[in-house]
């Protein structure tokens, strides 16, 4: 709050009492007018004389000086008093014919001065032991404690500043937990990374020591050596494009080229470029898509290597005589596209890691029986570019149905 705007609602506060009480004793008491004016000259006086004094307390910070809020709250009581003490003995003073009457007066605001300072005392001790949790609760976190809540008890403002301890806590234990994973994926990522580039470098560089050492000679063995070293480079290339593309998607940067196409000829040409593999496994590949699909705003190329993603998968997943359907349909305002097999299914305990990068259910890490894990990853990260989900439903032995939506 400005020091403008309080000190503009302090004088309307002043303004407002004296104004009241000039109110309530004149329907009270009904004086003459003469004495009504000498009321409002009394209450006028002590009024700004009040009003000064604790803007200049305000003003001059005196009661943030203290090294405990105990004693901030006791010195405003303390001031509180004293100003209710003077404006009360002024009055009296000026009004009270007997003299009795006057020190008995000053007798009970003594009294009742002390009475405000020992209850004050009391009621600000319940609020800064509070405060004092807080403390502790924030030097407990500073030393590294994320676990560290603090209870909240009560429906004000300490109450409220402990409920946010608490969600400041519970989100750097969150972040704390998600940096740790972070950690733990960057040294996989290295192994991982290390291990698919090895390989098909080991390969090319022995067909190349190989041929140039004269080892081989022989056309025919020769030129299944360079095929073998042609199919090791489009692997390294495969490689190297799905991690560019995954720093696109962790940077948030994944450029889209959306434009309204047609979904259901994106689905033709996937099964077509999949119907000659799809023969040789001996799979159906079929498809199947709503009449009013079209046109659906996309970037057909990222959501083609989608669907090129989980067709190969799903072929690759299912058995001679099994059936890889894809299907599209309008679901509210979105689309959203299955791709179902009939293959070995996927193991419950694997299921949650699916999307997660260089993931495979394979333990032996062949590039045959998956690649380098990371085209579900990128898949899930394309839909979520465009604004959609991607999910997963399975049961070992009752195959997979793949989906995604878009908006």
């Amino acid at each position: 709050m400005k020091a403008s705007s309080l000190s503009i609602r302090f004088a309307l506060g002043i303004l407002s009492i004296v104004a009241v009480s000039l109110v309530i004793f004149k329907m009270m008491m009904a004086p003459p007018l003469v004495e009504l004016g000498l009321m409002a000259l009394f209450l006028g006086v002590t009024a700004l004389a009040s009003a000064m004094a604790g803007y200049g307390a305000y003003r001059l910070g005196w009661l943030t000086r203290s090294s405990s809020m105990r004693w901030t709250l006791l010195g405003g009581y303390a001031l509180s008093s004293l100003l209710t003490f003077f404006n009360v003995w002024f009055s009296a003073q000026m009004m009270f014919a007997s003299q009795h009457d006057l020190l008995l007066a000053i007798v009970l605001l003594i009294f009742a001065g002390g009475m405000a300072m020992a209850l004050g005392y009391f009621l600000s001790t319940t609020i800064t032991e509070r405060v004092h949790l807080l403390k502790e609760a924030a030097e407990r976190l500073a030393d590294g404690q994320l676990d560290t809540r603090v209870p909240v008890n009560g429906r004000d403002e300490v109450a409220a500043l402990a409920e946010a301890f608490n969600q400041m806590a519970a989100r750097l234990e969150a972040a704390d937990r998600k940096q740790r994973e972070l950690e733990h994926l960057r040294a996989d990522l290295i192994a991982w990374v290390g291990h698919d580039l090895q390989t098909p470098l080991a390969s090319i560089r022995a067909i190349l020591e190989a041929l140039a050492d004269g080892v081989v000679d022989e056309p025919q063995t020769v030129s299944r050596y360079l095929q073998t070293a042609q199919r090791d480079v489009r692997a390294l290339s495969v490689l190297i494009d799905d991690l560019f593309q995954m720093a696109q998607l962790d940077a948030g940067g994944l450029p889209l080229d959306c434009a309204e196409s047609s979904l259901t000829d994106l689905i033709s040409d996937t099964l077509e470029s999949f119907s000659a593999l799809a023969v040789q496994r001996s799979v159906q590949l079929a498809g199947d898509a709503d009449p009013n699909i079209d046109p659906v705003l996309m970037d057909t190329q990222r959501i083609g290597r989608v669907l090129n993603n989980l067709v190969s998968n799903a072929l690759r997943h299912t058995p001679a005589g099994g059936q890889v359907m894809v299907t599209a349909r309008r679901v509210g305002t979105g689309v959203e596209i299955r791709v179902s097999d009939t293959g070995e299914g996927i193991r419950p305990e694997d299921l949650p890691h699916l999307f997660e990068r260089f993931y495979r259910g394979e333990k032996s890490r062949s590039r045959r029986s998956g690649g380098a894990g990371l085209g579900l990853a990128i898949a899930r990260g394309i839909v979520e570019a465009h604004g959609g989900s991607m999910q997963v439903v399975s049961e070992p032995g009752q195959g997979a149905t793949f989906s995604f939506t878009l908006p």
